[in-house]
């Protein structure tokens, strides 16, 4: 059977390893699960804890560090039981704990140990210890209380539930114990009933028990039912059995009957029993669970099997009741938490079908209220009422599954039946069955309550309400009204029918009920009439009320204007400006005209009030002409101001400043625009301008930005305000930077007598034009010239301004501005004064009384400028004679001297301050010999040379050069690019070094040369210097310089000069000759010196002649000599000649390269001779070492063990190793043996093939590496029996064992290495290594003995390692179990899929891929299940149902054209409302034309494309699938097209409801036309009613009279007139008791009347009345509230389908 019309869907909720819980813990002892809410799970390791699952979050466990050995979640709280022995006794300690509060609730401890306990209910516990069974409250503090003692057959049993009804008077207790010895594993059951009330016991053999509550027929108390199941054997016959029995039968009252039935096991499950059973009350059925997982279902009345199928393949031990879904949650041994629902979709069917047990498919469908009887409920329906069965009937119609017959057909058929006398109407015995049944539906309500009320039964109205027995409807409300308000009220509220809620409260004026029940239910009342109504009585209350309609969600539901008129309208003006400064506080535009209405009111009465509001500037929308205007008549004309817009009105208001506050004015200009500022400033200058001045100055000064400034200064000088100017100008001064600003304010102050200020500011200011400034005050002539001076010294016109007080006779000032104002400026001054011919008297008298602070440099070159520098001798030298050292004083009286030609030499050479630069410039053009005077005396060098350079003066440019020993001049003059080198070196060589005595200057002279690369030009100059008998001929330094350059330059040279010098540096020039390749001059230097070693190094390095070498040593005889020859020959290879000179030069020191010469000739003989030597001058371990080495070579194993016995220092292991790396066996024998190296003398004795002696000496050695070698050679000598006995020693090594392995494999002997291996698992040391490794070889080798040793050693092995060798050598179905070994579940779904005929099996395939982590291989097994196993699909996918995306499964059936193989996966999971799913379902519908379930698609899963799946149906051939399209377009609003497919397959009843639902009246009217048009009258009859809220009446008898169907209009027309026949009843009532109310009003009115004459020009000439306001037919009173919509009356009591049936629909 299909996973997807099973009756019973299993569904996997959790599993308990993925959210951490060890699997060893996944048992009877450690897992709880009281109810559906909670799992609890006790750990021991590693810390003791326990785990809280809740359901609602699983994946979020509670985890807790608690030692107990028992823990219990109650079934509704998060409340946690807790019991752990008390160390060292057998008694047990009970706690409670609220985890939530984490707080202790309760504890006890129990005398004796506790086998078993459970939550019997949400407040008790029940404890069952070894003899005896407790019940424990947790409220209060009571202990727990003894119920009853164990019975014997309970005796040494494990109690597995205990168990109370829900009155806790019957209680039982079930154990399990071992079975009978003919057949043990049949576990035996056993429980005991016991009755609390007669305090008695009932042994019985039973596996598991539960309680149930049963009402049966013609009993009103519901009985008490125990169901359980066993499982016996008797004489080797087993019998399984269901019980149902009553309990406590209630006397006098029909009972429940016993029933039972057989449980069938299948032959596989023979040793299987029943471990738990729980009971749904919401479908009564019962569920038998097995151990081994099989599911029993029966139905609870009649015993009756329903279903039975396998649900886990794993062990179950817990379940719990899951009462909200009418199922049950079960936990198996691998962590699964299994959830079992009932297929409400299928069971039905499938009892009726399968089972074709009809009258139980009825009886579960009205209990569970369950789909899929329908049509065997309607057929015995009809069979009871055609057999005048009416009570039997009436029970059938009220318990009819989902309400199929709860229809106001139903009730017709009842009505229809006449009443026999003395009997009980079939109607009301109908309604009698419903009410005692539950509720009633709104149409049974209505009817019912009419035979009520017309019996004047109100108080069974009142108690059905009470008792929520009716179901409100608003015509339910119209036919309570006529009996009893209140009741109405309650009624209209229940049925939400918000007209009339809104209608009662206003007739009981509780209008603040109003809004809060209107904002409630989202209804708008008439809101002006209620306001109307409060304002008559309470003008505050009015205000208020007012207010919360401002503050309702949406906004206020009443115009804010008309509610202002209708305070204005009764004079309440404080009122109106409350309400409307409220309200208009959000500033909004729209608001406009409420914001000046409130200001125009105030204005006229109240205008500092109106003031007030526009100080707060909370207003910013309203007509502000209109309010400037009212402002102006009111004498606020700071407030006209502000509100005028035109410049005329400004201008007319702004000259009244005697009114006005200064301040605010020169605030207001702030807010004009420039040019209207500007003429409203002219205009207040015109009218007073002496008294406006001070107001138009602090204008200009606020905004001269906004203003500018140029403007304001026009706007003063156009009224030839100075004053002004000055004022306005004085403040701006300091912010501006424009020149011209700056200007006018100097001319201002200036025309204004402030010259101090004009002083201050051309002294300061950094801003004005200085010329034009300057030229001002020439012009202005200023009796103070302090400001000119200012100028003119700042800007540089120093000549101009002294030549305006020279020619303007102010000597004075001239004098003043040099002494005191800038003595700086002096030369300027003399200069001007000198053009304009002052006399020189005048002039030095003012030079002199400056004196020192006179600057001399630019007084110089003013005077020197006009050839006047003489008029300064007498200044200078009074300078100097004060003791001036000042550069500019000594220069000018220098060039005075040159000039005058008076010993100028004298003055050059003595005189320390002149600046040597500017002074031998200035001699340059009069005398160059002068001018190289003073450029030496301060070494001006690059003036200097240029000089001499000029005038060809090298004689004095050398003697100069080498005088001042400086390195950069050096560099300078004998750089190449300089054409006068050639002049200077001649001059150098020839004069200048010749007459120099100072070495310094030799050598400095020298060293530029080198540095120049001039060694020609050096060499020569050497030769000058040291060969021709100077100063300097035996200088060393020079003598080697000699030398080195002539190596360097002329090589030819050298000979002549080693020949002729004596003192020069040998040792280090012969090196030099060395490397400059001139080996026969070095040698002869070294020669010359005695250095015979650096001698005979030339000879062997340079000149490599060993001859010559040879020669040499034997004429020196230095040991030193023979030594460096020794090494020589042998680097030469002549290792025998080498040897021999070593030993006369007693050369020790070269042993090692002698060795290993000696080993690479082969020369030993000769090496033992030179290591005998060295042996007695060294005790080094390398000589000894490699004598026994040289002995060994040449078979003197005497030797070597005569000197192995002498004192030696050789490192006999190096030695020995040495010996057997080259294959010198004997000996290295020899040496291994005397030192005891077991392990290298074992290698020894393999490579002698002596292999016993070896395994000896390994035995010996007991290392890893050593067993291994002898292993291996013995492995290769085929000695399989010794390598053996090696191998078993080193594969309990673990990094050992792999290469032994591998040495076996590599040469073959298979066998030989899997006995090794079979050997080794019988070692003590045995590790996991060797149970791989034997895998692995079982794997390559043995394949058949692979899985039993998988399986036998499974936990170890190293499963990946065996993973690998399984994957390469193809073992598929080893390589899945050892991938679901090591929890590798993805690559074990990977390996079944990709090899299945090896691999693959179905229920092993399916517990491994929902323990998968990549999701890809859900799609993949899909896949994979498509190719090789379609018939199982829907068993994977249901499987994997709460972990793929349906929608991409869909995607890869469609793909594959397979969608119709998985339509009962789909079905089972429809129920997510997947859009994919559900266009995929919807299509396999259309194709087979199963309407039914495509319309209940649709109906409850809305997630598809709607229009397109209409579009695609709506013309399809079968007359349900067009009408299914046509219920598409209605629910998604489509009602044209909805409405035409209607009427194109003349489903005229479907048309009908589709325009009552849309609304719409054009709609609603058409479709009366088309019914005209078609000659449909009695479709136009039922659709006046159906549509009846949206038909104009006057459309409706339009229609009925032109087309002669006034008989089929004239109900409808009965309908309409009786409606407003009662409204026009309602509103008479109203209108009598309003005008009864307004003549106590009248004189109220008459005095207001007065009033609103005074404001009628504010007001609108004619203000419309407001609803209810009567005109003169009313007399002026109010009328009653409006009259609700036509619609929300209702109808009369009528069948909606109430005409003669149509045969068109």
């Amino acid at each position: 059977m299909a996973a997807a019309n099973a009756p019973i869907v299993m569904q996997e909720v959790l599993t308990l390893p993925s959210i951490g819980i060890n699997p060893q813990f996944i048992t009877f002892t450690h897992v709880t699960m009281e109810s559906d809410k909670y799992i609890c799970v006790r750990e021991t390791s590693p810390q003791n804890s326990v785990v809280i699952v809740d359901m609602n979050m699983p994946m979020q466990p509670l985890r807790r560090p608690i030692t107990a050995d028992s823990a219990l979640m109650n079934p509704n709280s998060r409340i946690l039981a807790l019991k752990a022995q008390i160390p060292g006794t057998t008694q047990d300690h009970l706690q409670v704990f609220n985890i939530e509060a984490k707080t202790k609730i309760k504890s006890h401890q129990m005398p004796e140990q506790v086998v078993f306990w459970k939550w019997i209910t949400p407040k008790m516990l029940g404890v069952v210890t070894q003899t005896s069974v407790y019940h424990w409250s947790i409220e209060g503090e009571s202990e727990p209380v003894k119920m009853f003692d164990r019975a014997a057959n309970l005796t040494n049993n494990q109690i597995i539930n205990y168990r109370c009804d829900p009155s806790e008077k019957w209680l039982v207790l079930i154990g399990i114990a071992p079975g009978a010895p003919e057949r043990p594993q049949l576990v035996k059951g056993n429980m005991q009933l016991f009755s609390v009330d007669q305090q008695r016991s009932q042994a019985l053999e039973a596996h598991a028990a539960s309680f149930a509550s049963f009402k049966v027929v013609g009993n009103e108390n519901p009985s008490i039912l125990i169901s359980f199941a066993s499982k016996t054997s008797n004489a080797g016959q087993i019998t399984s059995k269901l019980h149902v029995i009553e309990l406590g039968a209630q006397p006098g009252k029909p009972g429940f009957t016993k029933k039972q039935a057989d449980l069938f096991f299948p032959p596989d499950f023979a040793d299987d029993f029943p471990v738990a059973m729980q009971i749904s009350q919401k479908y009564n059925l019962t569920y038998v669970i097995t151990k081994l997982g099989l599911l029993f279902v029966y139905d609870l009345e009649t015993a009756t099997a329903v279903y039975r199928n396998r649900i886990s393949p794993d062990p179950i031990f817990l379940t719990a009741e899951a009462s909200n879904i009418g199922g049950f949650y079960a936990v198996n041994r691998r962590g699964q938490v299994l959830r079992a629902t009932v297929n409400e979709a299928t069971i039905i069917p499938f009892i009726s079908g399968q089972l074709n047990n009809l009258e139980l498919a009825v009886n579960l469908a009205k209990r569970g209220n369950l789909p899929g009887a329908e049509n065997l409920v309607v057929q015995r329906f009809q069979e009871l009422f055609s057999q005048t069965k009416y009570k039997e009937a009436a029970e059938l119609a009220a318990e009819s599954p989902q309400g199929i017959l709860r229809t106001p057909e139903t009730v017709a058929k009842f009505q229809s039946v006449p009443v026999q006398p003395g009997q009980t109407p079939p109607l009301l015995q109908y309604f009698g069955t419903l009410l005692t049944r539950g509720k009633l539906n709104a149409f049974e309500s209505l009817e019912l309550s009419r035979l009520v009320v017309n019996q004047n039964k109100k108080n069974l109205l009142e108690n059905w309400l009470a008792e929520d027995k009716l179901e409100c409807s608003e015509e339910l409300g119209d036919l309570v009204k006529t009996v009893d308000n209140d009741l109405a009220l309650k009624i209209y509220i229940k049925a939400r029918a918000t007209p009339k809620v809104v209608a009662a409260f206003a007739e009981k004026r509780e209008f603040d009920k109003i809004l809060i029940y209107s904002k409630q239910v989202g209804y708008t009342p008439d809101y002006l009439f209620l306001l109307q109504t409060i304002l008559r009585t309470d003008p505050q209350g009015a205000v208020n009320f007012a207010l919360m309609m401002s503050q309702m969600e949406g906004g206020c539901p009443v115009d804010y204007n008309t509610i202002t008129d209708l305070f204005l309208q009764r004079n309440l003006i404080r009122e109106a400006t409350a309400f409307l400064l409220d309200v208009l506080k959000p500033n909004l535009p729209e608001h406009g005209f409420l914001q000046t209405k409130v200001l125009e009111i105030n204005l006229v009465t109240y205008p500092n009030v109106a003031d007030a509001i526009l100080a707060n500037g909370m207003f910013s929308h309203y007509d502000r002409p209109r309010i400037a205007q009212l402002c102006e008549k009111a004498g606020l004309y700071i407030r006209a101001l502000q509100h005028y817009s035109e410049l005329p009105d400004i201008r007319r208001v702004i000259v009244n400043t005697h009114a006005i506050e200064p301040q605010p004015l020169v605030e207001f200009f702030g807010t004009l625009s420039r040019e209207w500022a500007l003429e409203c400033m002219k205009d207040l200058l015109l009218v007073n301008l002496r008294g406006n001045l001070q107001i138009i100055v602090q204008t200009a000064k606020e905004y001269s930005e906004q203003l500018g400034a140029d403007a304001c200064i026009k706007l003063f000088e156009q009224f030839k305000s100075y004053e002004g100017l000055y004022f306005f100008l004085g403040s701006y001064l300091s912010s501006s930077e424009d020149p011209d600003i700056h200007f006018k304010y100097i001319e201002a102050a200036a025309k204004t007598g402030q010259l101090k200020e004009v002083e201050r500011v051309t002294r300061e200011s950094n801003f004005y034009d200085p010329e034009k400034t300057k030229n001002f005050l020439m012009e202005a002539k200023l009796p103070d010239a302090r400001p000119l001076i200012n100028v003119c010294d700042r800007f540089g016109f120093v000549p101009d301004l002294t030549h305006y007080l020279y020619t303007s006779n102010m000597l004075r000032y001239i004098e003043g501005y040099v002494q005191k104002v800038n003595p700086g400026n002096a030369p300027l001054v003399v200069g001007q004064l000198l053009d304009d011919e002052c006399p020189e008297d005048f002039i030095k008298g003012l030079i002199l009384s400056v004196r020192s602070l006179l600057p001399v440099e630019p007084l110089v070159a003013e005077c020197e400028k006009r050839n006047r520098l003489r008029l300064l001798t007498q200044f200078l030298e009074h300078l100097v004679s004060e003791g001036s050292q000042d550069v500019h004083v000594h220069n000018a009286l220098g060039k005075i001297i040159i000039d005058s030609n008076n010993n100028p030499e004298h003055f050059l050479t003595t005189n320390p301050y002149y600046d040597s630069r500017v002074v031998g410039k200035y001699c340059e053009k009069r005398d160059p010999t002068l001018a190289v005077v003073a450029y030496r005396r301060g070494q001006c060098d690059d003036e200097l040379i240029d000089v001499t350079n000029k005038n060809s003066l090298f004689k004095l440019q050398a003697r100069y050069v080498v005088e001042r020993m400086d390195a950069d001049l050096w560099e300078k003059v004998l750089q190449p690019e300089n054409e006068y080198r050639r002049q200077l070196i001649d001059q150098v060589v020839s004069t200048a070094l010749p007459e120099s005595k100072s070495p310094e200057q030799v050598s400095s002279a020298v060293k530029a040369f080198m540095t120049a690369d001039l060694p020609h030009e050096l060499i020569e100059l050497l030769e000058k210097i040291v060969l021709q008998n100077s100063a300097f001929s035996g200088n060393f330094n020079l003598q080697n310089l000699l030398i080195l350059t002539a190596i360097k330059a002329d090589p030819p040279r050298v000979m002549d000069y080693i020949n002729r010098l004596d003192n020069f540096d040998g040792p280090a020039v012969g090196e030099v000759a060395v490397e400059a390749q001139l080996y026969e001059e070095a040698f002869a230097i070294f020669k010359k010196f005695n250095l015979n070693v650096q001698a005979v190094n030339v000879l062997l390095d340079n000149i490599q002649s060993i001859d010559r070498a040879v020669e040499f040593a034997f004429r020196v005889e230095e040991d030193a000599v023979w030594s460096q020859v020794a090494k020589a020959q042998l680097r030469e290879g002549l290792v025998s000649d080498a040897i021999e000179s070593f030993i006369r030069a007693d050369d020790e020191t070269q042993f090692h390269d002698v060795i290993q010469a000696a080993q690479n000739a082969n020369a030993y003989h000769d090496l033992v001779k030179y290591l005998l030597m060295v042996r007695q001058k060294l005790k080094e371990p390398k000589v000894d070492g490699e004598l026994i080495f040289a002995y060994a070579k040449i078979d003197r194993l005497g030797d070597i063990e005569e000197f192995i016995l002498m004192p030696n220092v050789a490192n006999l292991q190096n030695v020995g190793d040495r010996l057997f790396d080259d294959a010198l066996y004997e000996a290295a024998k020899i040496i291994f043996a005397f030192i005891s190296n077991w392990a290298k003398l074992a290698s020894t004795l393999v490579k002698l093939k002596q292999f016993q002696g070896a395994v000896d000496a390994a035995r010996k050695a007991n290392s890893s590496k050593t067993w291994k070698e002898v292993c291996f050679a013995c492995v290769d000598a085929e000695e399989f029996r010794l390598a053996q006995i090696c191998a078993l020693n080193i594969i309990i090594q673990v990094d050992d064992l792999e290469e032994v392995s591998e040495y076996y494999q590599n040469r073959g002997c298979f066998n030989e290495l899997i006995s090794l291996m079979e050997s080794g698992l019988g070692l003590e040391r045995a590790h996991m290594g060797i149970f791989t490794e034997l895998g692995v070889l079982y794997a390559r080798y043995r394949p058949e003995k692979l899985m039993e040793h998988i399986k036998l050693f499974s936990t170890r092995l190293n499963i990946p390692k065996l993973i690998r060798v399984c994957d390469e050598q193809h073992h598929w179905k080893e390589l899945t179990y050892l991938y679901i070994q090591y929890d590798e579940f993805d690559n074990a779904a990977t390996t079944i899929m990709n090899h299945s005929p090896d691999a693959w099996d179905h229920m092993q395939f399916k517990d491994v891929i929902v323990k998968v982590a990549n999701v890809e291989l859900y799609y993949k097994a899909v896949h994979f299940y498509l190719q090789e196993h379609s018939d199982l699909i829907n068993d994977v996918l249901h499987v994997l149902a709460l972990r793929v995306d349906h929608t991409r499964v869909v995607d890869i059936m469609r793909k594959a054209g397979h969608l119709h193989l998985v339509k009962p996966y789909m079905v089972a999971v429809q129920s997510n409302n997947v859009a994919a799913v559900n266009e995929a379902l919807n299509e396999i519908y259309v194709e087979e034309e199963d309407y039914d379930r495509l319309r209940e698609s649709v109906d409850l899963h809305d997630n598809f494309d709607q229009i397109g799946l209409a579009q695609r149906i709506e013309k399809h051939e079968l007359l349900e699938m067009r009408r299914i399209a046509a219920y598409i377009y209605k629910k998604a609003g489509r009602w044209k097209q909805s409405i035409a497919l209607s009427k194109k397959d003349k489903l005229y009843k479907d048309a009908m409801e589709t325009c009552s639902q849309s609304g719409d009246r054009e709609l609603s009217e058409d479709l009366l036309v088309y019914f005209i048009e078609q000659g449909k009258k009695e479709c136009f009859a039922s659709s006046l009613f159906i549509c009846y809220d949206l038909i104009r009446p006057d459309v409706a008898l339009e229609l009925a009279w032109m087309n002669n169907m006034i008989d089929f209009a004239f109900p409808y027309l009965l309908q309409f007139i009786r409606e407003y026949t009662s409204k026009v009843d309602e509103l008479i009532k109203h209108k009598i008791e309003a005008q009864n109310e307004e003549k106590t009003k009248e004189k109220e009115e008459k005095d207001l009347v007065a009033q609103q004459n005074m404001y009628a020009q504010l007001l609108p000439l004619a203000l419309p009345a407001p609803p209810g306001m009567g005109g003169p037919a009313m007399g002026g009173a109010y009328g009653p509230p409006p009259v609700p919509p036509m619609g929300a009356m209702g109808m009369p009591p009528m069948p909606p389908f109430g005409m003669p049936a149509m045969g068109s629909y």
